[in-house]
């Protein structure tokens, strides 16, 4: 069953990408659609049966080099497990509402056969996917990361006709090198430090490398600091982090359903999972795991701060995904790593539904995407209007306030990565900058729906009447999403961030009651500190996830004061009032305010700036090293001495031995009395006849 779930995208790719002649493009897209959902049931199944106890399922001897073997295996524990759904589900969900989104796509002409081309790509990036996420060892993780890598550098650069999409696809391609290069060199430290690159090698080596010391860039590290800052440099690549994010907006340009697939529940939450996947070795990384948490937390604000202001209905649920990326890295950073993989799990949800019902928007709409365009469409669409109405509750969470559970998908997931910062971070930097994020989010998702359902239609008239509603086969995934986004939070709620010995329970490890001294050091801060169980394997890693008996996060953040747990509530209640006042009950007080304070505004519009600094660091700066060795180095050193030798020296021997050449006989003579002369005279000064 796991090895159809990995290679049903496979063949699907293979068939619709090389046989649709034989097929038929309808038939391609309907094989590569029904084998990804042949995929999903697999992956519940594994999911809702699977124990927790790792197994390791062999597919072939891969590399053998001296002491590097490594094989083609798939790790198949409770991390993975949730991996496959989310990856599959969405998956199979896209190519369904591609099938519509894509019938009469107005980038190509009628005729062109690109369909077939799209659904092969859109399988090969899921199988890539899955070769990531089932890794037994980094070397088949790596593979599977630079398999995502090359699959979004095909769809986003899928309109190869526009000079943007393509420009997207390359930039993509570009930033995501840099945080590969620090995960090649996470990879390669590791193996010099194990002499072993799988994964159960690595956690049992975990406390010994935690003790020792490294040499890299002239300077002694902690192994373990330095490793894993390394691994998160990949990470934030990946998962488009402050730094490293420029990539995700731009990403854009590629067809919405890739939207969907990429920054919803798959690439972008690649990060996610290896920080996650690496916990025993993470927990051994104090001050490497302190910087994931502040680079989380600056995330979520920056990509919040600029999502208020945008105005492609595309690139503000992008900002959004930059933004719950920080929020998942938030929690991974202070040791909750459950909560961390709980929020990667409903948002992948609510935020497909999202992209998608974006998607269904734009396709009703012409594919218009400025939400200045739109207005008053909730009865044009109603369907779509629904289905983003849920994804907004789900994302903006809205709940019951101190259940903690009772509420759309992403009350439960969010709250809980809130008053899990709020333990890690002692109530400071993060917890605030995730309640500020958490404000932002209600605000700019609430203006979404406001700007494209409500109020006046403005924009194109023509465009407006024929305004009309996606067909079935796009509303489909909808509908199934929806139903994910509100109940995925209440039922995996206790699985996720219950108790510690429920969580731990739930991805597959040991527990016990933790030492005396430890349960005494626990209640001075947590008056219920007798009820706590910690994950204690007899070697790191026996466990999906790793929790270290000193970490105890997880443990207090169900004891946070209330007023910690009201505030992501009241936060959202402020966004929606304000975003309410702003565009129903007075809609020229945007404009009003972007005038008064221009150069904030345009400080977020242009996202900080951060396009225009790199633009000048290292885009102008290799051009301008291009150039030089073009102009100095290739025309004017090797192309000039080239030149030099074949229009100067050359022709001026030529020109000299063409008159030595003369064909008269007295030339020849006085050629051969010149030649004696120098011989005799040579041989009287320096041969030896005196």
């Amino acid at each position: 069953m796991e090895t159809i779930i990995l290679f049903a995208p496979l063949v699907g790719a293979l068939i619709a990408g090389f046989g649709w002649r034989i097929t038929g493009e309808r038939a391609a897209m309907w094989i590569t659609t029904g084998l990804l959902f042949l995929a999903c049931a697999f992956s519940w199944i594994v999911f809702l049966t699977h124990d927790g106890v790792t197994e390791q399922i062999q597919i072939m001897r891969w590399i053998e080099s001296g002491t590097l073997s490594t094989d083609w295996s798939i790790r198949l524990d409770r991390l993975t497990a949730i991996m496959l759904i989310v990856v599959t589900t969405v998956s199979a969900l896209v190519h369904l509402y591609s099938m519509g989104y894509m019938d009469h796509d107005a980038n190509f002409k009628e005729g062109e056969v690109y369909k077939p081309r799209f659904f092969a790509y859109l399988s090969f990036f899921t199988f890539a996917m899955l070769m990531l996420v089932t890794s037994d060892n980094l070397v088949q993780m790596f593979f599977g990361w630079e398999g995502v890598g090359v699959a979004s550098y095909l769809l986003i650069g899928f309109y190869y006709k526009k000079p943007s999409a393509n420009a997207a696809a390359m930039k993509a391609f570009i930033v995501n090198r840099v945080g590969d290069f620090g995960f090649a060199l996470g990879i390669f430290g590791l193996f010099f430090l194990v002499d072993s690159v799988r994964l159960d090698d690595i956690f049992a080596a975990a406390p010994e490398i935690a003790e020792t010391q490294l040499t890299f860039l002239w300077t002694e590290w902690n192994a373990a600091n330095l490793i894993a800052f390394l691994l998160f440099v990949g990470a934030m690549g990946k998962s488009a982090q402050l730094i490293l994010h420029t990539w995700l907006p731009d990403a854009m340009e590629g067809p919405t359903p890739v939207s969907a697939l990429i920054h919803a529940a798959t690439m972008v939450t690649a990060g996610v999972f290896l920080v996650c996947r690496m916990s025993p070795l993470m927990e051994f990384a104090p001050e490497a795991m302190a910087f994931v948490t502040f680079l989380g937390a600056t995330t979520a604000f920056f990509a919040a701060t600029v999502g208020l202001v945008q105005n492609d209905i595309k690139r503000v649920i992008a900002y959004s995904t930059c933004s719950q990326l920080g929020y998942m890295f938030v929690a991974a950073g202070v040791g909750v790593y459950s909560v961390a993989m709980f929020h990667l799990f409903t948002h992948a949800f609510f935020k497909a539904m999202l992209f998608l019902g974006a998607g269904s928007v734009i396709h009703g709409m012409h594919h218009e995407q400025d939400m200045r365009n739109y207005g008053g469409l909730r009865k044009k669409l109603p369907y779509t209007f629904w289905a983003m109405m849920i994804g907004t509750l789900a994302i903006t969470g809205v709940g019951i306030p101190l259940t903690g559970w009772i509420g759309f998908a992403g009350f439960a997931s969010k709250d809980a990565v809130i008053e899990s910062a709020y333990v890690g971070s002692q109530g400071g930097y993060a917890f605030w900058m995730l309640v500020i994020a958490a404000l932002f989010t209600s605000f700019y998702s609430w203006r979404l729906i406001f700007l494209t359902f409500f109020g006046e239609a403005r924009g194109d008239k023509h465009t407006h009447e024929h305004a009309h509603e996606s067909p079935t086969v796009m509303l489909v995934p909808l509908g199934v999403l929806a139903v994910g986004s509100v109940l995925a939070g209440a039922i995996w709620y206790s699985s996720f961030f219950g108790k510690t010995n429920e969580v731990v329970k739930f991805f597959g490890g040991e527990y016990t009651e933790p030492a005396p001294e430890l349960v005494e050091a626990v209640a001075e801060r947590s008056p219920k500190a007798s009820e706590l169980h910690y994950v204690m394997a007899s070697a790191p890693g026996e466990a999906a996830i790793y929790i270290a008996p000193e970490n105890t996060v997880l443990h207090e953040a169900h004891y946070v004061p209330t007023w910690v747990k009201l505030s992501p509530f009241v936060a959202m209640l402020i966004g929606l009032g304000v975003a309410y006042l702003f565009y129903i009950v007075n809609p020229a007080l945007p404009r009003q305010l972007a005038e008064s304070q221009r150069p904030l505004y345009l400080f977020l519009l242009n996202k900080w700036y951060f396009d225009e600094i790199y633009d000048f660091l290292f885009v102008r700066s290799a051009k301008a090293l291009g150039r030089f060795l073009w102009k100095r180095g290739d025309g004017a050193t090797i192309d000039g001495a080239i030149d030099g030798l074949s229009m100067g020296v050359v022709p001026f021997f030529t020109r000299l031995a063409g008159r030595a050449q003369s064909g008269y006989i007295f030339t020849y003579a006085f050629a051969m009395v010149v030649g004696i002369a120098v011989l005799i005279t040579w041989m009287t000064l320096f041969g030896g006849a005196r």
